[in-house]
């Protein structure tokens, strides 16, 4: 069949190895010092090493391809969790998928709200987060611009709390997340969307993102934007 897969220019190729650990599906690995695109079948064609990618080596290209076979990615995912010392996403512990549930902090005392982080998965920017996910089924999402958290002091209990949490800058990646997300809230049953962004301009990349992603779903979720002041209060 003939469908969107990337393809790596090794001239322009630095070896630095960024491309294998943002491939969630394991497509990518490191061969004789440069990046190689490893099965065809385990690209899904979203393009997550695109950004990642200092050298501009990567890029989409429309060929004769397997078409892409989940079932085989999560059997590879699942025999290299079963190695010792492996991780997965191409070796970079940053990238694991992780979930988490905290614990009190005494172990019968709560710690104070303002202690206790409230995310419950890893990793958190959009760019990285794979599309299928455990942790995606019957989500509240929450979408957030990174600033958000830095301007709004109560922003774990607030937003972070009992949802799932995306983030990224769209004026720093550089990148249109929409398709991303569309494919997020597509393939997984996700509850409910809350957009947090800040108020300047730049952050209405962000918002545009998430509706586009909504419309293009084809589902119909509950959903919110809300919007942080840069002196740290909600607007709307």
């Amino acid at each position: 069949m003939k469908r969107r897969i990337i393809e790596i220019d090794r001239d322009k190729c630095n070896g630095c190895g960024a491309c294998a650990a943002a491939c969630h599906e394991g497509a990518i690995a490191m061969m004789d010092g440069k990046a190689q695109l490893m099965r065809d079948d385990y690209c899904d064609g979203l393009g997550d090493c695109l950004p990642a990618c200092p050298t501009g080596a990567i890029s989409f290209v429309e060929r004769e391809a397997a078409a892409y076979d989940e079932q085989a990615v999560l059997a590879n995912k699942q025999k290299k969790m079963q190695q010792p010392g492996m991780s997965l996403h191409g070796g970079c512990p940053g990238t694991r998928m992780r979930t988490f549930r905290h614990e009190t902090a005494s172990g019968t005392e709560p710690a104070p709200a303002a202690a206790q982080s409230r995310l419950s998965q890893w990793p958190v920017q959009i760019k990285l987060v794979p599309v299928r996910a455990p942790f995606f089924n019957g989500a509240k999402l929450l979408i957030a611009a990174d600033c958000t958290a830095y301007a709004y002091a109560a922003f774990h209990e607030r937003f972070i709390k009992g949802h799932i949490t995306l983030v990224g800058c769209p004026k720093l990646d550089s990148v249109d997340y929409s398709e991303k997300l569309t494919e997020i809230i597509r393939s997984n049953d996700i509850k409910s969307v809350t957009v947090v962004r800040m108020e300047v301009p730049c952050c209405g990349g962000l918002e545009h993102a998430a509706k586009t992603a909504l419309q293009q779903s084809g589902k119909f979720i509950p959903w919110q934007v809300v919007t942080i002041s840069t002196d740290g209060r909600i607007l709307d």
